[in-house]
């Protein structure tokens, strides 16, 4: 057994590579193999957002304060609030993050495959946000 005390894991910027805007991340879950899940409790700013990307074995999203927002690539974009429970299947490409004017905090729980959980795209675009 293992206990992570809160304080002991320090919180993180969210890579411009990977984001629009400003983004912190506060790691979670990350177990040694065999466990494949990985986790993190992740704050948008209000317009911050995910690039696109997807995930090899799908990831899914628990909202826990603030309103945001998800979309899959020729979806529309849909608000998300707290309690919501987003399932994004795998190779599903996706972003998500904070309304324009609201923050918003999601968990982020996925699995890795041969060490890799996500595969970061493009930047959304201001159109696509705000469409």
């Amino acid at each position: 057994m293992e206990i992570k005390r809160v304080g002991s894991q320090p919180s993180g910027k969210g890579p411009a590579d990977y984001f629009t805007g400003t983004v912190r991340v506060d790691p979670l879950l990350n177990p040694p193999a065999p466990a494949r899940v990985v986790g993190a409790c992740v704050t948008f700013e209000p317009g911050a957002r995910t690039a696109w990307h997807t995930h090899p074995l799908g990831q899914n999203l628990i909202v826990v304060a603030g309103c945001g927002r998800v979309c899959r690539w020729g979806g529309p974009v849909e608000e998300i609030r707290p309690g919501d429970v987003i399932w994004i299947p795998p190779g599903e490409k996706h972003w998500h993050g904070a309304a324009p004017t609201t923050a918003m905090t999601h968990f982020a729980i996925q699995e890795h495959l041969e060490g890799k959980t996500a595969d970061w795209l493009e930047h959304v675009s201001d159109e696509q946000y705000t469409a």
